[in-house]
């Protein structure tokens, strides 16, 4: 497995993101996660819609909750053909819980704990502490890769509007 330093820190420290990194006009790699109920979810079929992928680290820290929540306030408007995705490392209970109490209904929250699928084939997956590094990519209808961002800091939101704005070239 490819190992790639120096692109993302936690806490000021460098971390190792294992995988290939995705880029811009890459077929989007498929992969399964489990969804809030422990059923699997393949990526393959959602073939068709505009998806945006965002990966956070954990549900635990005050960034990927404000970060998840905005997601959800933001596909309110971005129409039927628009499936925003958040993907975790934490086990789907716990995601349920916590995307339930703070209402977040609007997007598909998918934990990736079981086998680090997602977090191998888009790269992001820290070896340091099998969590995921803030990331955002945007495929379109076809499964094609038409904006990424790796948040050089865990710590640090994503640029929302430059990931919409992807979002509303394709729609």
């Amino acid at each position: 497995m490819v190992e790639r330093t120096g692109l993302v820190t936690m806490g000021g420290n460098p971390v190792t993101l294992l995988g290939d990194e995705v880029r811009v006009g890459d077929k989007a790699p498929d992969f399964v996660v489990v969804d809030n109920d422990m059923k699997p979810v393949s990526f393959s079929s959602y073939r068709g819609k505009v998806c945006v992928i965002a990966a956070v680290p954990s549900l635990d820290t005050e960034v990927c909750s404000t970060e998840t929540r905005r997601f959800n306030q933001e596909a309110a408007g971005l129409g039927e053909d628009v499936v925003i995705f958040t993907v975790r490392m934490d086990v789907p209970f716990a995601q349920k819980r916590s995307c339930g109490s703070a209402g977040v209904d609007r997007i598909v929250t998918l934990s990736d704990h079981r086998d680090a699928s997602f977090g191998r084939a888009y790269g992001v997956l820290i070896g340091e502490v099998r969590l995921l590094a803030r990331s955002v990519f945007v495929v379109d209808r076809d499964g094609v890769v038409q904006y990424v961002e790796l948040v050089p800091e865990l710590g640090q939101e994503p640029d929302y509007e430059a990931a919409l704005a992807a979002v509303r070239e394709l729609t």
